[in-house]
């Protein structure tokens, strides 16, 4: 397995989904890559850093300033084709 193929498989192997002869295959590969470790270490470390996270409050004049961004970006894409959402 080549890098190519690690990213391209990275997904699968988080997930838990790579076929087992594959997953060997990505393991070995990363054994002698520094650079696809550093990768999957980055996405594991995310990866584990989301699921403990805390739900954070936007700041009402932020939330403000991105809903009516969202709303002008909806506007000039779709206002010709659909109405508009609530």
């Amino acid at each position: 397995m080549n890098c190519d193929e690690l990213l391209a498989a990275l997904n699968e192997y988080v997930d838990g989904s790579l076929a087992p002869g594959v997953c060997q295959q990505f393991e070995e590969h990363l054994k002698g890559c520094n650079p696809c470790q550093v990768v999957v270490d980055n996405i594991r470390q995310t990866i584990r850093l989301f699921k403990a996270g805390e739900p954070f409050e936007m700041p009402a004049e932020f939330h403000k300033q991105l809903h009516e961004l969202l709303r002008a970006k909806w506007r000039a894409k779709f206002a010709a084709t659909e109405s508009e959402p609530r």
